[in-house]
């Protein structure tokens, strides 16, 4: 295994500067963990401001075979920035310009670490908007969002962050900088763009981002359909569907999840109810007036006892927040969550949901649930006590389970938090060893030593079917 010698680290400081690492235990600390609940310490850290530093940070460490990670901003909740075998993290908060908007093609360029919603108050004035919107979008970076190809409650109707990625600037492990796609619609040649979306900083360290921009629609409606049953919520969902309806966003929160939410928000959401869904609308008016209709009749078929409609854009916006807020909601009530991301077919949502529950029954934990019911995308948050290690090891049974459920009703194992060092191993039970090495093929084209975020996104080596990630082995957090 190799370590970061004096004579390299020298060599970093002199590249990011006297101001520009951290390297001492308390500072690193900060950049052990993300939002999951794994652990593993850099052994330094490093701020570039420009992408030649990033290439000269490369350079210097690939002699001697020293891991990399990038970092945004450390939302992520599936481990995909902890440094799993030590090594230097490159932080990119210091990359946060907006380099230039073009309005006339809609199209931005920015550096990783621009803020996810600092690209719509960009240009929400002049009526635009970034679509993706993690409910981190306040904190998580743009960087961070294409390596785990984000998405969001408003992903139903334009997709997630690859739909809204044109071009891309990056570096390879060797330190050579390469551009692929731009601000045309489309490139001749394979999709690089869509494939290095979603890599999970396996593959490059991206330092520059082409994003589409798009019109603030002229009509938004947001509805709250309330539930006494949670099934009767759920199937709503899928009878939206076969009514051929595509609301930008349907969100659906249990009884528990949002008597959480309302005590901490006070957003307006029932206490008393089993479940609510949270729907809105956009478009033209007269079609967004006939689509609140055709769903108002939906919900009421499938026995919602109440539908509300903001009546202001004040009523919607702390909708919204109740929902955006939901994990620091959970917060107030323990310390320590573990957050799922499965995702199911939409006829599969309420057999879910039961399923959710006699896995909490069986661990004996407590799990809400708060998800992107309009593309089955599930996030049950499993709650424990993390002074108790026992507990932590029944949360992340919990959470196989659970993922190995939505597997075998023909879902995934994640929809937009990523698979990372959380859900690596899961990944020979959804491909086969055939697919996984195909993978792995990739993986090796763009990154033969190994270096870059080593132990991510592929099996280990655990079980008899899982492939190995040379040249690495587990390093114990520091």
């Amino acid at each position: 295994m190799s370590t970061l010698t004096p004579a390299i680290k020298q060599k970093l400081i002199g590249i990011v500067g006297p101001k520009g690492y951290l390297d001492k235990p308390e500072d690193l600390l900060l950049y052990e963990y993300d939002g999951s609940v794994d652990k593993a310490r850099p052994e330094m850290v490093v701020f570039p401001e420009t992408t030649e530093q990033v290439s000269e940070i490369v350079k210097a460490t690939a002699e001697a075979g020293i891991p990399i990670v990038g970092r945004g901003a450390g939302t992520g909740l599936s481990g995909g920035a902890i440094p799993r075998m030590g090594g230097v993290t490159i932080g990119f908060s210091r990359m946060n310009r907006i380099l230039e908007i073009d309005l006339e093609n809609e199209r931005m360029v920015v550096q990783p670490g621009v803020v996810n919603l600092d690209i719509s108050l960009a240009v929400q004035d002049m009526g635009y908007f970034y679509a993706p919107d993690p409910s981190s979008q306040r904190a998580c970076t743009i960087g961070g969002n294409v390596s785990e190809n984000a998405g969001g409650p408003h992903t139903l109707a334009y997709g997630v962050t690859t739909n809204h990625v044109l071009g891309l600037e990056f570096v390879l492990p060797d330190g050579t900088v390469h551009e692929t796609g731009g601000k045309e619609l489309d490139s001749p040649g394979y999709d690089l763009v869509g494939l290095l979306t979603g890599s999970e900083g396996t593959m490059v360290l991206v330092t520059k981002v082409i994003v589409r921009l798009m019109r603030q629609p002229e009509k938004i409606k947001t509805i709250l359909a309330i539930y006494n049953s949670a099934s009767d919520c759920a199937d709503t969902v899928a009878q939206i569907t076969a009514r051929a309806i595509t609301p930008v966003a349907v969100e659906m929160l249990d009884g528990e999840m949002l008597r959480m939410v309302e005590e901490a928000t006070h957003a307006g959401y029932p206490m008393d109810a089993a479940a609510v869904l949270l729907i809105e609308l956009e478009g033209l008016i007269e079609a967004v007036e006939e689509q609140t209709e055709q769903i108002r009749q939906v919900c009421e078929q499938c026995g919602a006892r109440e539908f509300r409609v903001a009546k202001t854009a004040e009523e919607r916006d702390l909708l919204w927040k109740g929902r955006k807020n939901a994990f620091g909601a959970v917060g107030r009530v323990s310390s320590s969550y573990y957050v799922q991301d499965g995702v199911v077919p939409r006829t599969q949502i309420a057999p879910t949901l039961r399923y959710i529950g006699e896995v909490a029954k069986k661990y004996n934990l407590s799990i809400s649930n708060i998800f992107h019911a309009g593309d089955g995308n599930m996030h049950p948050i499993i709650l424990f006590n993390a002074r108790i290690p026992e507990e932590l090891e029944r949360a992340k049974n919990a959470g196989e389970a659970i993922l190995s459920y939505c597997i075998s009703v023909g879902g995934s194992i994640t929809g937009e938090h990523g698979v990372g060092m959380e859900k690596n191993e899961l990944m020979a039970k959804l491909f086969r060893p055939e697919t996984l090495d195909y993978i792995g093929r990739f993986k090796t084209l763009f990154d033969p030593s190994g270096r870059l975020n080593p132990g991510k996104v592929l099996p280990t080596g655990k079980g008899c079917l899982e492939i190995r990630q040379a040249p690495f082995t587990r390093r114990t957090a520091i």
